[in-house]
């Protein structure tokens, strides 16, 4: 056999090893013979395998012990073997007699190695590209969705701005966020980063390519540095991934769209990635092995140490993404404990030959990069389907892997057998305390320390009773005697003497006649006569009992209760003192020379058929954990972390574990230039291409920064245009009519002359009239007070003492701590201005405008006044006041009332239960408040009201949403994922965006909701549409969709403004105190 067709051989073998590994983890068949009849008669593809033996499942017995330790020799399917062939085998299990097993594995690499031959491509690869082709067609579908399902860039760049030096994000192009967790956590390892920008192509590169994988390795790791270069130097908040993914779309050519485990695409991406520096490798080598980066940075190798039939062998193998088990176990040691040993293993430590079998896997080289993955998928074969495991599993942040490796062999068995005989004797210690703690041989059981108390309790008890006197006196007439006819009372009730005595008039002797007594008769009453007899006590109590019977009872009781007790806590101590020596078996110094620290998280969010990804990863410079959610990179915790990795919580857990050797630091080292000593940072990482690539993405960048700039500057001189024509034209329609009222704002009464006023839609009032007059009353009301109190009569010295009443009246309005009803900025603009502090001249130039208004009354000393006012307003030059600015104060208050009519009309339909109507006035009116309130803190309204009604809103439409799917008539269900699609789903990166507790945990209702029905049995078609529909609700990206049009809103005078929006704010009533 040729060198070439050696290496097809081995790297066929490991890719069908890989194959049978998946095959018998997603349908739990241990039969190898049947696995591989499986792949055959699928011809490698994993989806037909299953289906095939789901249907055989029922009808084929499970192997043997001896069946599974021979095909664990052969192929080591457990782990996923890469790299070189395995070293030598001790002992030869197979020989030459080859049975039918045997047969059909060489049958099956034989027509793997024929397809690898002549297309470059195994099936395991096709497979994966199912992956790609199901991202790239999301996003190209993407295109073609409604409206409100598209994910759009924001069109402002300053939004997609990158701030400082923060991480770059990665762009969701279509279903891609496994991609951007496991390129995050690989970029953010820094070493990795510098081999990826460093990479220069072989140079033979230029000649004819050998086969099909250099034209997809060498492409491919092209845009992978292109990627990391942006992400190193970009000026933009996220960037697109998409032509690396195009580019493994690309590389592989298949008919079919499933999703497959997204480790599957990780340890893909490594190999390829290996395979692109061992061919750099070989050109650079000069006669020495080549060393391949990849290899050294995330491989390892591990010993199988093993017995089959009492004969022993050993076998190296290497190993890359090491997996585990997470059902059945608590934390990350028992799922390596129970990864490290395989079958009875007894036999391994006895020097006489057993038939037992079994192995050990003892690790003899760990990479610097240590990754875990975590099996939380299973198939359900009564279901048919694969299903997600939700157990709790934790893990530590620092690991210390001494007790897995092959020189600490001997050391570790010895703790493991002294954890095994410590196990033991705890189970027989918990089993002896749940006698104390269960006490009793019925069902119900209690702990017997509280059983002697209670006894204890009973013994001392005094009888308490009470006559059925007093009840049938309490309805007889006043001076009634019936009492006296009844029986006499028991020695119970003569115990209880000193409480009948107090009974009343019916406990003595009668003042009536005695023949009167004679005749009287008991009243007849059915509850009174049907209770319990008048000698049972009100409470348990014996009945008879002496001093010395008591005494000596409860000396008994109390010192059996503190025997009890004694003997408990003795348990409970040993039980405590056990654990503690289990959990310091490893803890002395020599088993702690292997310190692995946690470096990210990769977790999944929903079930096995939809969900979400991203990830989180430490950064040691900040010393803080970052969580990488696509486009939203932000400080995350500790805290965080384990409540969305550890899982058994929520629906999301974590699949991946990426560890670090805490004693390499040059995995996570910033690299210094050597000649200023100088830690390079941004561009200065970057070779020379890589610069210029990212300078030339940066100047577009900029590019659209300025064009945008340009297009806002003129948008707002057409605005400027736009107001000072309607200035003109209202004020010549003011001068040819003068004698008809006039629509009026506190802004709409600006002199001819002066500088644009309001927006005119700002103006149109329904019922301007009135408007008009409430305002037309307050100025002349204030003129009347300034007259009355103003000794000099001038219209001059009136217009200031005037005006300083008013601007009285207003302060002390804005200083009041009123209620939400009652706010007192919509019923007047100074009063906004006030509580925002606005600059005095701005107060003065509105107090003046009010005062010049055409639409005072018309007597002599308003007119005049009026006249004084507009003469002052033509004095004032440019330079007094910033025109700019007084119109840009002017337009805050429009956004503000513009953003209390939304709010009203949202809490207006939510009161009257429609939902639907009500959420976009709530969304909107939320986000004009926010914009608003980030300028001042009285510039807008409560943000948390309008964020619990926000919040609640949501919640109502999914609940609707549900009860709709569940009556699983097609009408109901359409309209009810309509709701979700249209409405609900949209808002959801609303509420991931800020990230407030509250929101997170209504958007977790709103999926749990969903996701309960996983697990139900229901109709093809439903089961259909909830697939679809759960990536969706599942995506945690918080891109913005884009939304309907904001609604149309009504415009309102001051005064209906005002009215209305108190009736509703205190129709609110008990608003939750959190809420408020």
């Amino acid at each position: 056999m040729t060198v070439e067709q050696n290496v097809l051989q081995q790297h066929s073998q490991k890719h069908q090893q890989t194959l049978l590994n998946q095959l018998r983890e997603v349908t739990g068949t241990t039969d190898v013979q049947l696995l591989q009849q499986a792949l055959q008669v699928s011809n490698g593809d994993l989806a037909e395998a299953v289906a095939f033996l789901t249907e055989k499942n029922a009808k084929v017995p499970q192997q043997d012990e001896t069946t599974y330790y021979q095909t664990s020799q052969v192929a080591s399917d457990r782990y996923i073997s890469v790299g070189s062939q395995a070293d030598t085998n001790v002992i030869d299990l197979t020989g030459d007699d080859k049975d039918d097993l045997q047969r059909a594995i060489a049958l099956s690499l034989e027509e793997s190695n024929r397809a690898f031959r002549e297309t470059g491509i195994t099936d395991e690869e096709q497979a994966i590209s199912r992956v790609l082709e199901a991202s790239i067609a999301e996003n190209k579908a993407s295109l073609k969705r409604t409206h409100t399902e598209v994910w759009s860039d924001s069109p402002n760049p300053y939004d997609r701005k990158r701030i400082d030096t923060c991480p770059v994000g990665l762009k969701n192009v279509g279903n891609t966020c496994w991609f951007s967790a496991v390129i995050q956590s690989l970029f953010n390892l820094l070493e990795f980063q510098r081999l990826v920008l460093n990479y220069s192509p072989p140079a033979q590169v230029h000649d004819l390519p050998r086969n099909q994988k250099e034209h997809r390795n060498l492409p491919f790791m092209q845009e992978l540095r292109n990627l990391f270069s942006l992400m190193v130097g970009s000026k933009r908040k996220y960037v697109d991934p998409s032509r690396a993914v195009e580019i493994l779309k690309d590389a592989f050519k298949s008919s079919e769209s499933q999703q497959q485990d997204v480790s599957e695409f990780t340890h893909k991406l490594l190999d390829w990635l290996e395979d692109a520096f061992q061919m750099k490798a070989e050109e650079d080598r000069e006669g020495e092995k080549p060393k391949n980066p990849m290899v050294e940075l995330f491989y390892g190798r591990f010993l199988a140490v093993g017995v089959l039939e009492g004969k022993k062998f050993e076998n190296t193998e290497m190993f890359g993404q090491y997996p585990l088990q997470v059902n059945g176990f608590k934390d990350l040691h028992e799922c390596l404990e129970a990864a490290m040993i395989e079958g009875e293993i007894e036999s391994l430590h006895s020097a006489e030959n057993s038939a037992r079998s079994g192995q050990e896997h003892w690790f003899t080289e760990l990479p610097p990069v240590l990754t875990f993955e975590l099996s939380r998928f299973e198939f359900n074969q009564a279901l048919g389907r694969p299903e997600k495991i939700h157990n709790k599993l934790e893990f530590p942040s620092m690991l210390y892997m001494d007790r897995y490796m092959d020189r600490n062999r001997e050391i570790t068995r010895i703790k493991r057998e002294e954890i095994r005989r410590l196990k033991e004797h705890l189970t027989l210690l918990q089993q002896r305390l749940e006698r104390y703690l269960s006490y009793g041989s019925g069902p119900k059981r209690f702990p017997l320390a509280d059983v002697l108390q209670y006894a204890m309790e009973f013994a001392s008890s005094k009888p308490v009773c009470t006559s059925p006197v007093e009840d049938i006196d309490s309805s007889a007439p006043p001076g009634g005697t019936t009492g006296q006819l009844l029986p006499p009372p028991s020695t119970a009730e003569q115990d209880c003497s000193p409480a009948m005595e107090t009974s009343g008039p019916a406990s003595g002797l009668s003042a009536g006649p005695a023949v009167a007594q004679q005749q009287r008769v008991p009243i007849h009453k059915p509850f009174t006569q049907s209770r319990l007899p008048p000698d049972l006590p009100m409470h348990p109590a014996p009945r008879h009992i002496t001093e010395e019977e008591l005494r000596v009872l409860e000396g008994c009781l109390h010192r059996w209760r503190s025997e009890v007790e004694n003997d408990t806590r003795d348990l409970q101590g040993s039980i405590n003192r056990i654990h503690r020596t289990i959990d310091l078996m490893y803890s002395d110094k020599s088993m702690m020379q292997v310190p692995y620290r946690l470096h990210a998280v990769l977790v999944h969010e929903g079930q096995a058929n939809a969900g979400h990804y991203w990830a989180y990863i430490y950064d040691p410079h900040q010393r803080c954990w970052m969580k990488y959610n696509d486009i939203s990179v932000t400080k995350s915790s500790w805290e965080e972390l384990v409540r969305d990795s550890f899982g058994g919580y929520r629906n999301a857990s974590a699949y991946c574990l990426m560890y670090i050797n805490d004693k390499k630091p040059f995995l996570i080292e910033e690299e210094f230039d050597k000649e200023t000593g100088q830690i390079l940072s941004g561009m200065d990482k970057l070779p020379p291409d890589l610069k210029q690539y990212v300078k030339e993405d940066n100047e577009l960048f900029c590019k659209e920064i300025e064009e945008w700039d340009a297009l806002q500057a003129r948008k707002a001189q057409q605005e400027k245009l736009a107001l000072a024509t309607a200035a003109a034209s209202a004020a010549a329609s003011t001068s040819t009519s003068s004698s008809s009222p006039q629509p009026m704002s506190i802004e709409s009464s600006l002199p001819d002359n002066t500088a644009p006023q309001q927006d005119p839609e700002y103006m149109e009032q329904p019922s301007p009239t009135n408007d008009s007059k409430h305002l037309q009353e307050d100025t002349e009301r204030a003129i009347s007070r300034a007259a009355a109190e103003q000794e000099e009569r001038s219209p001059e010295a009136l217009l200031n003492a005037a005006i300083k009443l008013e601007y009285a009246r207003l302060l002390r309005f804005a200083q009041e701590d009123t209620p939400p009803e009652n706010d007192y900025r919509l019923q007047h603009i100074i009063v906004y201005f006030i509580q925002n502090q606005a600059p005095k001249k701005i107060l003065e130039r509105t107090l003046l405008t009010q005062f010049a208004d055409r639409n005072l009354a018309f007597d002599e000393r308003c007119k005049s006044i009026m006249n004084v006012a507009r003469a002052k307003l033509d004095l004032i030059k440019p330079d007094e006041v910033n025109m700019d600015e007084y119109e840009m104060w002017h337009q805050t208050y429009r956004n503000f009332r513009e953003t209390t009519i939304f709010m009203m009309s949202g809490l207006e339909h939510f009161q009257k239960s429609n939902y639907m109507e009500a959420l976009m006035y709530l969304i909107y009116s939320y986000q004009y408040n926010k914009e608003l309130l980030s300028k001042g803190l009285y510039r807008g309204h409560d943000e948390e009201i309008l964020g619990y009604y926000r919040r609640e809103c949501l919640l109502k439409l999914n609940e609707q949403a549900a009860t709709m799917f569940e009556s699983g008539e097609e009408a109901e269900v359409s309209t009810g994922l309509g709701i979700m699609n249209e409405l609900v789903v949209p808002c959801i990166p609303l509420l991931l965006i800020h990230d407030t507790e509250r929101d997170l945990l209504a958007v977790e209702d709103m999926r749990n909701r969903w996701c309960s029905y996983l697990g139900q049995e229901m109709e093809s078609n439903l089961q259909e549409k909830l697939t679809d529909f759960l990536p969706k609700l599942l995506d945690c990206s918080t891109e913005i969709k884009s939304f309907h049009d904001p609604p149309k809103v009504p415009a309102y005078s001051t005064l209906e403004l005002s009215e209305r929006f108190s009736r509703v704010m205190a129709a609110l009533g008990r608003v939750p105190t959190k809420a408020r």
